[in-house]
């Protein structure tokens, strides 16, 4: 295997944020292998795992939760629904709202999406032993939270996605 390039000139003073930066691409490639052979296109399973854990929502409510584009989300939605997953309706104490609910059909999905995120963390994890993982885990658990307290009054920091 060919070794991973060096930081540009223009990132000099900043290695880890670089480094940062490659690794979540890199981890996000990984998850889209993962996924696609679920149907899934990266990010359609934050959707699914806010649906799953807390049943209809709002569909502006949802776009908030996962900190996208509407109109990103709206395309999200529309393939899971055409897919079986999402079911889409006019909310009864709102008309003018859509809300959106897993469907019974996308119940094994979950399942399946569970099993891609652990297979995801294996291969994240792999080159570390246990105390190394926990270590990063906390180290990146403070490195959020230090990234998202001046984004605060910004509505996309929330939940930063779903849980990631």
């Amino acid at each position: 295997m060919a070794p991973c390039p060096g930081p540009p000139g223009a990132v000099l003073d900043g290695p880890v944020s670089h480094a940062l930066s490659r690794v979540a691409r890199l981890h996000r490639i990984a998850a889209g292998r993962l996924l696609r052979d679920l149907g899934l296109h990266p990010g359609q399973e934050f959707l699914m795992m806010h649906l799953w854990d807390n049943g209809p929502v709002r569909q502006s409510e949802l776009i908030k939760s996962v900190g996208l584009d509407p109109s990103i989300v709206t395309k999200m939605l529309q393939r899971l629904e055409q897919a079986g997953h999402v079911r889409r309706g006019p909310d009864p104490a709102d008309r003018r709202a859509s809300l959106v609910e897993a469907t019974e059909a996308s119940c094994g999905l979950l399942r399946e999406v569970r099993e891609a995120w652990a297979e995801l963390e294996r291969q994240t994890l792999a080159a570390l032993d246990g105390a190394e993982g926990e270590e990063l885990l906390r180290l990146l658990r403070k490195v959020e939270a230090t990234l998202c307290a001046p984004a605060a009054a910004d509505p996309q920091c929330g939940t930063g996605g779903g849980g990631r």
